[in-house]
């Protein structure tokens, strides 16, 4: 078996997958960071957030009345997301549609741009995604607080249940509260770290003569199936933000 490896790794087969993901120092030769070193991490963030400024504010300055492609993927993504807010939330959440805006826009562009070939993709990250999902845990849970008080604790209390059956549902309610920053977070970064790695793996058997065909036409669909994922999850991870937001503003079971 050794020697199958061996000899595996001599013609070329060998790979990492998961090493599109290193976070490495941007201007520097030495692998170690520190808070404060610009990493590629970092670097491609700030493309996501000046990508978006660029969509958002520079493509919709004009405000013609015959919008260009710039204005026109602008407006459809302020009333794509404005839509959503009022639907999930009602009228008492369009407040918060900034922030909500702000948090699909930064996904969904560091997701596209991490489609780009030698690109890095942040999104990909449990320390990007986690502090993303912590930062909408926390607002979630003040808004709930200063605006119900003390009823916010009806979330956790089914009051449509058997009397016998609520206190074990409140435990169960109050542990599925705490895990949401866990899932809203993993489910992002794993399913954008699980497809870059699969579309990584195809590339390294594309080396093979012989499967060469098969391994590009995987990637092509991979690659196909990673623009719609990179949609998907932007849009999924603001809905259950919305969702999240209706809860605090309306906890009563």
């Amino acid at each position: 078996m050794a020697t199958e490896i061996d000899g595996a790794a001599a013609g070329g087969l060998e790979f990492h997958p998961m090493d599109q993901f290193i976070v490495s120092p941007l201007f520097s030769d030495d692998a170690s960071v520190a808070w404060y070193t610009i990493t590629n991490a970092t670097f491609w963030m700030a493309l996501a957030v000046l990508a978006t400024f660029a969509m958002l504010v520079l493509g919709s300055a004009r405000r013609s009345v015959v919008p260009g492609r710039m204005q026109s993927v602008a407006e459809l993504a302020y009333g794509f997301i404005h839509k959503m807010v009022e639907d999930i939330c009602g009228k008492e959440g369009l407040k918060f549609f900034p922030y909500i805006m702000t948090l699909f826009m930064f996904i969904v562009m560091a997701n596209f741009l991490g489609l780009i070939p030698t690109a890095f993709t942040p999104t990909a990250h449990f320390s990007v995604t986690v502090v993303l999902a912590l930062a909408v845990f926390i607002t979630v849970t003040v808004v709930g607080f200063v605006k119900n008080g003390a009823a916010f604790l009806s979330l956790f209390w089914v009051s449509s249940a058997p009397l016998a059956l609520r206190p074990v549902l409140a435990i169960i309610e109050l542990i599925s509260y705490f895990v949401r920053p866990v899932s809203h977070s993993i489910r992002l970064a794993g399913n954008v770290m699980a497809g870059h790695a699969v579309i990584k793996v195809f590339a390294g058997f594309a080396a093979i003569a012989v499967i060469s065909p098969v391994s590009v036409l995987a990637i092509t669909a991979m690659y196909g199936l990673e623009v719609l994922v990179a949609f998907i999850q932007a849009y999924v991870f603001t809905i259950l933000t919305c969702v999240y937001l209706k809860d605090a503003l309306h906890p009563a079971h």
